[in-house]
């Protein structure tokens, strides 16, 4: 499975919106623009395929976190 799949299947299940993806990893200070987004979830022969990199997964993971959750507390 690659990380484009698990992107994939985690924006069905979620039900998120290209846009929302943005500002998800937006959270986490990684920019994209939502045509790369899109990009991600293309057929593989599509020419303007892009492999998700593990950096995009892991980015959109800890950002996915703070969006669910809230960020952290500051500590004392």
């Amino acid at each position: 499975m690659t990380n484009n799949d698990i992107l994939k299947k985690l924006r069905v299940a979620l039900k998120l919106h290209d846009t929302d993806i943005v500002k998800i990893l937006a959270l986490v200070d990684f920019h994209m623009t939502t045509s790369q987004v899109n990009d991600l979830f293309r057929k593989e022969d599509h020419p303007k395929y892009m492999e998700a990199g593990d950096q995009v997964l892991r980015n959109f993971l800890n950002g996915l976190v703070i969006h669910l959750r809230g960020p952290m507390p500051q500590k004392n």
